[in-house]
């Protein structure tokens, strides 16, 4: 399993408000969610009006498909009508395979039998 992070900085040089900032980021979000599977949010200084900070993350089985997700998304990035893409910082991580290298995952839990013996008359 690989997590595929990246923070954007996009420059909002014709924005006077947050108001137009605003209208910049969302169209872009929406975009973004449209065409890829990713979360996105705005995060960082929300309250310059000229610069945007947006956080992009991915899941996925290959390394591969993470970057090419990322890429894809810092491509919709470059072309942001009334924005700049000043910045892009990307990270993968890998939590080998199907996320066995979590620590504290429900894999651990189950691996020491913390729950014991499970009985579906349990659930009730």
């Amino acid at each position: 399993m690989f997590i595929g992070v990246c923070r954007l900085a996009i420059q909002i040089p014709e924005a006077r408000s947050l108001k137009d900032r605003r209208r910049v980021v969302k169209s872009f979000k929406d975009r973004v969610r449209a065409k890829l599977p990713v979360s996105i949010a705005e995060v960082g200084d929300l309250e310059h009006p000229g610069i945007a900070y947006l956080g992009l993350a991915v899941v996925a089985n290959e390394s591969g498909r993470c970057n090419e997700i990322l890429s894809a998304a810092v491509a919709m990035a470059r072309v942001v009508p009334d924005g700049i893409l000043a910045d892009v910082r990307t990270e993968l991580v890998s939590f080998g395979s199907g996320g066995k290298g979590i620590q504290h995952g429900i894999e651990a839990s189950l691996d020491d039998d913390v729950y014991g013996d499970f009985d579906e008359d349990d659930q009730r």
